[in-house]
């Protein structure tokens, strides 16, 4: 049976219809289809135009100048340029971050211990937020940088940025941060944050996948040691043929969540308090998502006594994430849940729902329903 019902937000979103038009515009022969890169005739000129406007809204959502903005092809290569990118040629050789980061972080600060750096991984609390103070204490004379992203991917719980921000700049360290789940859906304003870096992604937007860019802070003169080679693109630090096409999906999505933020934000709000007021009928149920430091569009509930394989399997109807993660042969609770010390029995048990622009009301208490029929069945009661 195919899932008929969507709440795997936080992984995807479908592309607005609104995006996908202003993308077929830069794509067929009749349209602006030209290479940026391109000055010597129109069809490059009004490629590169069209790019520079992407720049233009991007920049605008997070309160960034245009220049400050690099495309990429996502969050992940974002992160993976800001982290390795500065590290390699620098005499600091020490990153902090938390234990619970995106992989595209975990995995970048693994392959830098691999080649001479030192990492120290932050323990978050119980909701999976770290603290400015856990960041002073693990400052040391060498350290390079601080990557901690602003809403966690798994719980939605929101970290605190703009203490952490200040005291890295105070310190003059760099401050990065993978913003691919607040971006557009949270008030993002570079200057008060004083974040150096910080990464985003369209498809968590409405955009389309494949584009993403980095933030990266003129004021410092900061330079990356670019990560992929050939033409000089994106000020030297990312090289290839700019997507036109995907720029400027990326470019209207945000344009987009930006005009709708505050209406975004109570739609999602409705449909999370809607969903919890289902959950809260099921017993032993247990909500990893803070209270009130989140996005109202993520929420992790563990089910006790209930395996969240077999549950996700008995919901065929509903696209959601489950917090497991196969790894070889074996199927291991998520390092998150674990990380902020939920016992792996009630990590397996755990599921993550996430709610989008599309998802109606009718939809959550359908889920709602299904699920504690289900959670119940299993259980045996």
């Amino acid at each position: 049976m195919v899932a008929s019902i969507y709440l795997d937000y936080a992984a995807t979103t479908p592309v607005d219809q609104r995006v996908i038009e202003r993308m077929v515009a830069h794509m067929s022969v009749d349209a602006d289809f030209g290479n940026p890169a391109s000055r010597s005739h129109a069809y490059g000129w009004q490629a590169e135009e069209s790019v520079e406007t992407a720049r233009v809204h991007v920049a605008e959502a997070i309160n960034a100048d245009p220049r400050e903005i690099i495309w990429t092809s996502g969050a992940t290569e974002s992160d993976n340029l800001a982290l390795k990118g500065a590290a390699f040629g620098s005499a600091r050789r020490h990153i902090i971050t938390s234990s619970i980061e995106h992989k595209a972080v975990l995995d970048c600060c693994s392959f830098l211990e691999q080649q001479g750096n030192e990492v120290t991984y932050l323990a978050p609390d119980a909701w999976g937020r770290t603290s400015v103070e856990q960041v002073r204490e693990a400052l040391r004379e060498d350290t390079l940088m601080v990557s901690i992203m602003q809403v966690n991917n798994e719980l939605g719980t929101v970290n605190d940025l703009a203490p952490i921000g200040a005291l890295c700049r105070s310190k003059g360290v760099l401050f990065h941060t993978d913003a691919a789940q607040s971006f557009g859906k949270l008030p993002i304003d570079v200057e008060a944050l004083q974040v150096d870096l910080l990464s985003i992604s369209a498809h968590k937007i409405y955009g389309p996948k494949g584009i993403g860019a980095l933030y990266v802070r003129r004021a410092n003169g900061l330079r990356l040691a670019p990560q992929m080679h050939g033409g000089g693109h994106e000020m030297g630090m990312r090289s290839g043929t700019l997507p036109a096409q995907q720029i400027v999906g990326l470019g209207t999505a945000a344009q987009l969540m930006v005009d709708n933020v505050d209406a975004e934000r109570a739609h999602l709000s409705g449909l999370r308090e809607r969903f919890l007021s289902h959950v809260r009928q099921i017993p032993d149920t247990v909500v990893h998502t803070h209270p009130e430091d989140h996005v109202p569009g993520i929420v992790n509930v563990g089910f006790a006594g209930v395996d969240g394989e077999t549950l996700l399997l008995a919901l065929p109807e509903l696209a959601v994430s489950s917090g497991s993660a196969c790894t070889s042969a074996s199927v291991e609770p998520s390092f998150v849940l674990r990380g902020i010390g939920v016992a792996d029995e009630l990590a397996h048990a755990s599921l993550r729902f996430s709610f989008g622009r599309f998802t109606e009301p009718g939809d959550v208490d359908t889920a709602g329903h299904r699920l504690a029929a289900t959670v119940a069945r299993l259980r045996g009661s």
